[in-house]
């Protein structure tokens, strides 16, 4: 496809689409994956949840979300929009949703987040070597990923699963919305747990065990390949983007990696938001690592890594419920007081059940060592560090140390929590310094694929503070991580790996 702008003209803007679990934004980039002041939509996602474990987004509404956001970014960039030479996305990964013969779906849109598979989930478990599935495709068998899922819908939603001739994740069902193309990119592919880790194509074992056929998935095409055209109804609402090459979605978490500058084995990704995870990108296919997973952020670079349920969710728990007083500075300056494990508390912080590395979803909080003396800030604290040893796990799993780079709202915003993982894993913590890490990595991406860039990493990010590890402190944590290890291994039955 000819870009309808030319790619050396120094005005050239990216249009990102970051579709996250509480918020749509599109924002835009210039050649420098600089965003551009004063340019966004933005719209609420919501996800409803409810006692059966399900959690869904309305799909049609989300895509109406999405043409009012590009409608607003168009207008604030007036005849600068012009200059938009791609369109790159990235969505919250391992959602599904059924498309009927067409393209229309058939249910709502299913998050990761969605547990009612769980039953099945264990079934699969039972029926085939999960070390093997693993191995096969890089993920586990568990309630997000869509072996078990598809199994499922087939018993729990038999009208969808009648009516839907493609499953599709949140990429697939936007590029089909707008181009009439049925494509995913192996970044999106590689996070629903049936894709083949090496061929990245539908994998033919899971596909017979399941009694489904690769016909009822899209395409998968890498994501420097622009999908086809737009829709003759989009270009005339958007002549501004009328001959634009689009790109295929990423992972939310692959893009990020991208955005944050950590796009090779120098650099391991560190990002606590509500939740957390540690990602490192690798060359190749590389065998992902006892619990934890292998993703992709295109078909040259792997992402492996964990990812954990346990993120600012548990300090803002643990605040609210202790009803801790102060504000930020306060509270950072109290934290920060304590040395490494002085209050001798050993807490499994599964608040809302595990996932790396020992995937036991099942499992409960727990907070051992109380007494008289403990206080709220004892907890609080101890809550922290907790959360920090189980990457500290996560990390000792990986096949390669890099530069460890951290992100995320959570942590950006505790400098005591940047601290108290640069003294658990005993390296130095760099703090990013990057905004919109994920819509960044989106710009990055097509900015490659344009050849406007020669590689993910022609445009390096500075990191801005050093949190430089303390040895006595690192000793310390060593200790307490023995006593989680053991807690946990005495409270959960089944780990994996």
């Amino acid at each position: 496809m000819q870009n309808r702008v030319s790619t050396n003209r120094d005005s050239a803007l990216v249009l990102t689409i970051d579709v996250g679990t509480s918020s749509l934004r599109v924002l835009a980039y210039d050649r420098s994956a600089h965003r551009v002041a004063h340019v966004e939509g933005r719209r609420a996602v919501t996800v409803t949840s409810d006692a059966t474990g399900a959690a869904e987004v309305d799909s049609v509404q989300l895509l109406r979300d999405m043409v009012a956001c590009i409608d607003d970014v168009i207008m604030q960039l007036g005849p600068c929009a012009n200059d938009i030479v791609a369109v790159g996305m990235a969505t919250m990964a391992t959602t599904m949703v059924g498309l009927d013969a067409t393209g229309q779906p058939v249910g709502p849109l299913r998050t990761y987040a969605d547990t009612r598979s769980d039953d099945a989930s264990h079934t699969l478990r039972a029926e085939y070597a999960e070390t093997t599935v693993h191995a096969r495709t890089g993920c586990l068998i568990r309630p997000n990923y869509w072996p078990a899922r598809l199994r499922w819908l087939q018993t729990a939603m038999p009208a969808e699963w009648q009516r839907a001739t493609h499953w599709v994740p949140i990429g697939g069902y936007v590029a089909y919305y707008f181009t009439g193309a049925r494509r995913v990119t192996p970044s999106e592919a590689a996070w629903t747990g049936l894709c083949h880790r090496e061929s990245l194509q539908w994998d033919a074992v899971w596909l017979k065990q399941l009694d489904v056929h690769a016909a009822m998935f899209a395409q998968i095409v890498d994501v420097d390949v622009p999908l086809p055209a737009l829709g003759a109804a989009w270009a005339a609402r958007w002549p501004a983007l009328a001959g634009v090459p689009w790109y295929g979605a990423m992972g939310d978490g692959a893009a990020a990696n991208v955005g944050s500058g950590c796009v090779d084995e120098r650099f391991l990704a560190l990002t606590v938001g509500t939740t957390g995870a540690m990602r490192i990108a690798l060359p190749g296919t590389p065998m992902p690592p006892a619990g934890l997973w292998c993703y992709r952020i295109d078909r040259q670079t792997a992402l492996v890594g964990g990812a954990t349920s346990e993120g600012g969710n548990v300090f803002q728990w643990m605040s609210d419920t202790l009803r801790i007083d102060g504000d930020d500075a306060t509270i950072q300056h109290r934290l920060g007081q304590y040395r490494a494990d002085a209050h001798g508390l050993t807490i499994l912080p599964l608040f809302a059940g595990e996932r790396s590395p020992g995937w036991a979803g099942d499992a409960k909080a727990t907070i051992h060592g109380l007494h008289l003396g403990i206080t709220p800030f004892d907890l609080l604290r101890a809550s922290l560090e907790s959360i920090a040893l189980r990457f500290g796990q996560i990390a000792a799993r990986l096949p390669v140390t890099g530069q460890v780079i951290a992100s995320g709202g959570a942590l950006e915003q505790s400098p005591v929590w940047m601290q108290i993982c640069a003294d658990v894993l005993g390296r130095p913590v760099y703090a990013s310094g990057v905004d919109e890490a994920t819509a960044r990595g989106v710009a990055v991406v097509a900015l490659r694929s344009l050849g406007i860039i020669p590689s993910l990493a022609a445009l390096p990010t500075a990191p801005t503070v050093c949190y430089t590890p303390d040895d006595v402190a690192h000793q310390a944590y060593r200790r307490a991580g023995e006593r989680q290890r053991l807690l946990y291994e005495r409270l959960i039955t089944q780990p994996f790996g």
